[in-house]
């Protein structure tokens, strides 16, 4: 987890390491664990983001070996990031 000079957010790189991509199972599961924080939470991946109140992680179209940026803000921020990157590693 690294804390950014962008105010009080967190962003957490990763490269998604599954054969298939961010697909659909674990999008599903990721989009319900980051509705139960109360702060922001978005994906970016080259230059597009996604904000959690239009999640469409499938939308980013993220294969195997491309890098995402996970950017939380807000209440619950940093117990948002723990959990989610702790997601993204274990899942993708």
């Amino acid at each position: 987890i690294v804390r950014m000079d962008l105010g009080d957010m967190r962003e957490f790189k990763y490269t998604i390491r599954d054969k298939r991509g961010f697909h659909a199972r674990p999008a599903g599961f990721f989009v319900r664990e980051a509705g139960a924080f109360p702060c922001s939470v978005r994906i970016v991946r080259e230059g597009k983001a996604l904000r959690q109140e239009d999640f469409s992680v499938l939308g980013l179209g993220v294969k195997c070996g491309q890098e995402i940026v996970l950017e939380t803000e807000g209440d619950q921020e940093e117990e948002a990031m723990i959990a989610l990157s702790r997601f993204l590693r274990e899942n993708l």
